[in-house]
């Protein structure tokens, strides 16, 4: 990418009430994040994704606890999952004070509403795509969502 190009864009987010701008062209993905006092920080990626190497992180047992203790594998989710379609905040309810649009054990039918996510001030209705009870609801009230996270299992 253009060096002007790139101090443009830089400009564009520390003069902006924007806090993170990803762009992606032919040559590779620009992603300028403001850092905590108001500067951006730049981050160029490679055309080609780079794939890091698996970390393992070793884990001291608690005083009453046997080393040879099995770790607690997690159950496989059945059902169909319903993820964020953005990057945002997700709300369980349309304001502060009011109900939640579905709880656990819920019944939803295709098209209902059953949270929110918001991405830049704009406040985005997540639907259920398909018909079902809720059995799981896997993110908190207020809570940052990635894009393709898994927000909600329906039975």
């Amino acid at each position: 990418m253009d060096m002007r190009k790139l101090k443009t864009l830089v400009d564009l987010v520390a003069e902006s009430n924007i806090s993170e701008l990803e762009i992606t062209e032919a040559e590779g993905k620009v992603r300028i994040v403001k850092g905590g006092y108001g500067l951006p920080a730049t981050m160029m990626m490679p055309g080609a994704p780079m794939m890091a190497a698996p970390v393992a992180h070793a884990v001291a047992p608690a005083a009453g606890e046997s080393a040879a203790a099995p770790a607690e594998v997690p159950p496989a989710q059945t059902g169909h999952v319903v993820k964020s379609p953005m990057v945002g905040t997700f709300y369980r309810a349309a304001s502060p004070g009011a109900k939640s649009f579905v709880e656990v054990g819920s019944q939803v039918k295709e098209g209902d509403a059953i949270g929110i996510v918001e991405a830049m001030k704009i406040m985005n209705e997540i639907e259920a795509d398909l018909a079902g009870t809720v059995s799981k609801i896997l993110v908190e009230n207020g809570q940052a969502v990635e894009y393709g996270q898994p927000l909600f299992i329906l039975e």
